[in-house]
């Protein structure tokens, strides 16, 4: 048994990864909790394709993953952290030393607005595919798409607002008109020139109507009003993105008033000794998106690494986006990098520029479900 206790809190794709590469860096120099609620690990990104009839996106078993990582598994939620006596209790009642903590624990997905359906990853059939049922029996005539103003992970309603149009085409709706709503000043303007331009045009070729630099205000059922233009909508269906909020737990410094927890370069938490890190939608990142988290984790563990003695140096965060844009006439993957304070550099392929059979870009998890998978 190692003197060194790291527990780590969630099972998101952050969780996971940051449990592989730590115990990759550190070996047996650290005992590893995991504290996650979870049965399986989903990947959520594929399950905007359920409603569409393309199955149920995969799951892998927690248990199997702490094994394999060689890390105790409890099956609970973190309920509170007291960081000067470096102990976390869990919402059953169990209070866990730890010499280094990783809280990666996802964030909370809130409604934007009243009045729509909103969509999460996690009852993607429930959500939408009613939706698709009207449209394959032409019982809708207008679809607006919402994306919310704050941090959100966008890419799922361009994917829905695709694979919704290539569906009217298939079943002959030619007369269905949708109608794509964002504050940002271009599709996936996150992402870059390049992929923001190549997904305007995937947009323009599926006949999606878009409104960039727009924020949407949900009126009724049926009435939604664009500022700062004025333009109304009046569409059958309303379908919009959650707002993500952080996961607010009770004694971490720092916290926003959205409940995002506070990271420096290589994801530590201020004011904790270094000792406490986050990765993942629980921390106070503007970008949402699983690889990103991953790739926070990844430099978690090594700040955990190091403090567990093994001569591995922290590594700092260099965010990374990696996707694969669903629908239209065929997948787009998009890379991006971050270029100093000037944005993200974008690239686009037509073939993914990672292996084929990861589910997941990132560095330990991707080819590990891969083999899972096999």
């Amino acid at each position: 048994m190692a003197d060194f206790k790291a527990v780590i809190c969630g099972a998101s794709f952050a969780a996971v990864e940051g449990l592989l590469r730590l115990r990759k860096l550190a070996g047996a120099a650290a005992d590893v909790d995991l504290v996650a609620p979870n049965d399986d690990l989903v990947v959520r990104p594929l399950a905007v394709r359920q409603p569409f009839a393309f199955g149920a996106p995969a799951r892998y078993p927690i248990e199997r993953i702490a094994a394999d990582a060689e890390a105790n598994w409890i099956q609970d939620t973190v309920a509170w952290v007291d960081a000067d006596a470096r102990t976390i209790a869990t919402a059953g009642g169990a209070e866990l030393g730890y010499d280094a903590l990783l809280i990666a624990v996802g964030g909370r997905q809130v409604p934007a607005f009243e009045h729509v359906r909103t969509f999460r990853d996690d009852e993607a059939d429930e959500t939408y595919q009613g939706v698709v049922q009207d449209i394959e029996g032409g019982y809708v005539k207008h679809i607006a798409f919402l994306l919310p103003e704050g941090p959100v992970w966008p890419l799922p309603l361009y994917e829905l607002a695709l694979m919704s149009a290539e569906r009217a085409y298939d079943s002959n709706m030619d007369d269905l008109r949708f109608s794509l709503v964002t504050p940002d000043a271009s599709p996936m303007a996150i992402f870059g020139r390049a992929a923001s331009d190549a997904v305007s045009d995937a947009l323009a070729q599926a006949g999606v109507e878009v409104h960039a630099s727009a924020v949407a205000r949900v009126e009724g059922a049926r009435r939604v009003r664009l500022e700062p233009d004025g333009t109304e909508l009046e569409p059958d269906s309303i379908i919009a993105m959650p707002s993500i909020h952080g996961p607010g737990i009770r004694g971490v410094p720092g916290q926003d008033e959205h409940g995002f927890i506070p990271i420096d370069a290589a994801c530590r938490v201020p004011g904790t000794d270094g000792r406490i890190h986050a990765a993942g939608d629980a921390a106070a990142y503007p970008i949402k998106h699983g690889g990103l988290g991953a790739e926070m984790a990844d430099s978690a563990a090594s700040s955990i690494a190091s403090l567990a003695g093994v001569g591995v140096e922290p590594q700092p965060f260099h965010p990374v986006i990696r996707g694969k844009l669903l629908g239209g006439r065929k997948p787009l993957y998009l890379s991006a990098r971050l270029i100093g304070a000037q944005g993200f550099e974008s690239e686009v392929f037509e073939r993914p520029p990672w292996p084929e059979d990861e589910k997941v870009v990132a560095e330990e998890l991707g080819p590990y479900l891969a083999r899972l998978a096999a």
